[in-house]
């Protein structure tokens, strides 16, 4: 349990609430006191984050591919085979 610690912080409902109640946002220690920054403002920039990060067309990695597991057998076979050679 961690005492004397306040954080400001920004609830944003989800749009699909399918998977996801709220997307929490923690704001840092001196992003409000910088001024010109309105609550208005940090709810619309928490909003466009959201609705960004599902529209992002992420690379994704194909984790347990037997082509991994191919190469990285062949990688280490070839370094194997080095430190016999030399």
């Amino acid at each position: 349990m961690v005492k004397g610690v306040s954080r400001q912080v920004i609830l944003v409902q989800s749009p699909d609430p399918k998977l996801f109640e709220q997307a929490i946002f923690i704001l840092k220690d001196d992003a409000v006191s910088n001024g010109g920054i309105t609550d208005e403002l940090l709810l619309k920039e928490a909003k466009r984050i959201i609705s960004a990060s599902g529209n992002s067309k992420r690379k994704k990695i194909m984790r347990g591919s037997p082509l991994w597991a191919a190469l990285g057998a062949a990688v280490t076979g070839l370094i194997w085979g080095l430190t016999v050679i030399f």
